[in-house]
């Protein structure tokens, strides 16, 4: 078998995370074709408990772990004028040694750099075949964060938003072919950058259709008969946290002036204290981490997704999708999944439309709405179907 290097900013284990969930789905899809050489950082010491999962999986594993605080320290040590922080903040030594010995004791035939941040360590490197799998575009990101950020924190994202779609461009130079996933998102790369229209492809995320699967059944973690929205999620992520403040304070008290007994589930790891806060509204619950999201997504009687900032395709929709579950979107949570609005999800933009879309589906207007959602996964985002397209790009 061919071998493949395979660098990333996560370990893809435990599946809590977007990239994580995605990077675990493309290694068990390349597994069967290549030895798989995983070298990647981890920022938080509890997945370093994991790497003996990935070793079970890859010919070889490197993991080596940063510090938060400390390596957002060095990336502004090593601040120059043109220069992104995003690649600073990502950079180990000790990664780049392991990566440098591994590539020089094993001639890789594909280099597959899993997101920007890591093309430092192998950008220049040489292969038959060379992948930056992007996701996002992050430039993108930053740009969106320095819009609702106030001074100074507004010069800052809008400095990394410039300097780093200069690197992304440069990055999508040096490689054969990159990666986002989805099509809104590789359009939008290929406005930003011209220059790399003719290699930049989508190659989207799915969901594991048995693992998220309506016909299972769990027991309410809710405690009582009140209807539940429910939102899944990594809190120190700043667009969700974002989010569920906004529809916590701007949403829920019009809601509850309609339905009174309506209860909001926040469901994810590491809120701040921002987010922490919200349990004190009426009807607001923070429940951090939890061992499985099912239970909560599966006794909801509806999932909201009401990001002001996303980039990307939202695992969370896709999995509230899968379970069969109404699932309320706003637009930039909505862009990239490949499903109908109205009769599949329902997309809503401002207080007063959430609680109108809410109400409805509390009202039984959207009966079919949950079984529609499972179709369209059913059709079109099983993990087998939306990677079926990656061995194409990664052939010499």
């Amino acid at each position: 078998m061919r071998d493949l290097i395979f660098i990333s900013h996560r370990i893809p284990w435990p599946l809590n995370k977007g990239e994580k969930i995605r990077g675990w789905n493309l290694i068990q899809h390349l597994r069967p074709n290549f030895h798989i050489h995983l070298g990647c950082v981890v920022d938080d010491p509890a997945d370093m408990a994991h790497v003996q999962r990935m070793r079970g999986v890859c010919a070889s594993v490197g993991a080596f772990p940063i510090d938060k605080s400390r390596q957002k320290f060095r990336a502004l040590l090593h601040a120059r004028p043109g220069k992104p922080l995003m690649p600073d903040f990502y950079h180990s030594p000790a990664l780049q040694a392991w990566v440098d010995e591994t590539m020089a004791r094993i001639p890789m035939d594909v280099i597959y750099i899993y997101s920007v941040a890591m093309a430092p360590y192998a950008l220049h490197a040489s292969a038959p075949r060379k992948i930056l799998d992007a996701q996002d575009i992050d430039s993108e990101k930053w740009a969106e964060y320095a819009a609702r950020a106030a001074f100074p924190m507004r010069l800052v994202w809008a400095r990394e938003a410039r300097t780093l779609l200069a690197y992304e461009r440069e990055a999508a130079a040096a490689c054969d072919w990159t990666f986002f996933v989805s099509q809104p998102e590789a359009d939008r790369f290929c406005e930003l950058s011209p220059e790399n229209e003719d290699r930049v492809v989508a190659v989207e995320c799915g969901v594991e259709l048995e693992r998220f699967s309506p016909e299972k059944t769990y027991p309410s973690p809710f405690g009582d008969s009140a209807p539940c929205l429910v939102f899944t999620g990594n809190m120190d992520y700043w667009p969700n946290a974002d989010g569920v403040i906004w529809f916590a304070r701007e949403v829920m008290p019009k809601l509850r002036d309609h339905v009174p007994n309506i209860q909001f589930w926040i469901v994810g790891a590491n809120p701040g204290e921002d987010v922490r806060g919200l349990a004190c509204l009426p009807g607001v619950h923070v429940t951090g981490r939890v061992e499985d999201v099912r239970p909560y997504v599966a006794n909801a009687a509806a999932i909201v997704c009401p990001l002001r900032i996303a980039r990307g395709i939202q695992n969370k929709v896709l999995e509230g999708m899968a379970m069969g579950k109404p699932v309320i979107a706003s637009s930039p949570a909505y862009e990239g999944v490949r499903a109908q609005a109205g009769t599949e999800l329902l997309v809503a933009d401002g207080a007063d439309a959430f609680v109108a879309r809410i109400c409805e589906i509390l009202d039984g207007q959207h009966a079919g709405l949950g079984i529609a959602a499972r179709h369209a996964m059913e059709r079109g985002y099983a993990w087998s179907s939306v990677l079926s397209k990656l061995n194409t790009y990664l052939k010499a």
